[in-house]
């Protein structure tokens, strides 16, 4: 299944999307679209997926992605009410000029840096909150200068990670349909015994062939990406409920308790146990 190619209408009055999508709106698969996203959680919790990056994401975070960057937010569990103001919008919105003009060169800068997927960070979260709020209900020009504020505020402050590695090609390619088919049975998945077999067959190629495939296109192998999508969800578990570690290993796609503190160790840096104690001690 290649990934949802995103469309979402405009109204007459307006030449970019800035609207708040809460349960059950908020639940979109992994998808892309040619619109570069500007995206700040309201509501809820959850895991992250954007290009090959894994990791999480908050109320309060805000992430800027890329033109075509394919992505999904999964949130926590069924349950979780979980909103986001969205802001999407082309990069020829401004006019086919516009990025060419020597005073947009660093807005250009970031929409290039964009494809590698950004999470806010530091007090720019912070600053960027309001701005990004008042997007929503702003109304003619004043909604322009807002944008053009919010990415000046990005471009010129830097509190950012990139968080894909992943090469960006457009959404018709064959092989485009190919590694999205992979991102999305994984995500779908992860939680059964998942291995190369099942998804190389998925894929339509031999074990070796996916192996090298998959590592060409996200630098990374497949078990690490596997690992990485088990120990978010793992990490949410840990916060979110009471459970075992043992219970929350087997219920994250591992089937021993050793392997899963021998990765949660290598993608987190701590131990499940270190992980647990230490989002305690700062609630």
């Amino acid at each position: 299944m290649k990934p949802i190619v995103e469309k979402l209408t405009l109204s007459e009055n307006t030449s970019f999307l800035a609207r708040t999508y809460r349960t059950p709106l908020f639940e979109v698969p992994w998808h892309q679209h040619i619109e570069y996203e500007l995206i700040m959680f309201k509501e809820g919790e959850g895991s992250s997926f954007i290009g090959n990056y894994v990791g999480e994401f908050k109320t309060g975070d805000i992430f800027f992605l890329g033109s075509n960057l394919p992505h999904t937010f999964q949130k926590a569990n069924k349950e979780l009410i979980t909103s986001a103001l969205v802001i999407q919008f082309r990069d020829d919105f401004w006019g086919k000029d516009f990025l060419q003009l020597p005073e947009s060169r660093n807005i250009k800068q970031l929409l290039d840096i964009s494809y590698q997927g950004l999470k806010i960070t530091g007090n720019l979260k912070e600053q960027l909150r309001p701005f990004v709020e008042e997007l929503e209900f702003a109304e003619g020009f004043e909604r322009i200068i807002l944008l053009c504020e919010c990415l000046q505020m990005i471009m010129y402050n830097k509190e950012y990670e990139t968080v894909s590695t992943q090469e960006v090609k457009a959404y018709n390619t064959k092989h485009k349909e190919r590694i999205d088919k992979i991102y999305q049975y994984t995500i779908d998945y992860f939680q059964d015994a998942v291995t190369l077999d099942n998804v190389a067959a998925h894929a339509g190629m031999s074990v070796p062939a996916f192996c090298n495939y998959f590592k060409k296109s996200t630098k990374k192998t497949y078990i690490d990406f596997l690992n990485e999508v088990r120990i978010g969800y793992a990490c949410k578990q840990l916060i979110d409920t009471q459970k075992t570690i043992e219970a929350i290993c087997y219920e994250s796609g591992f089937n021993t308790l050793a392997n899963f503190n021998k990765q949660f160790l290598k993608v987190k840096q701590v131990t499940p146990s270190r992980y647990r104690k230490d989002f305690m001690q700062r609630m």
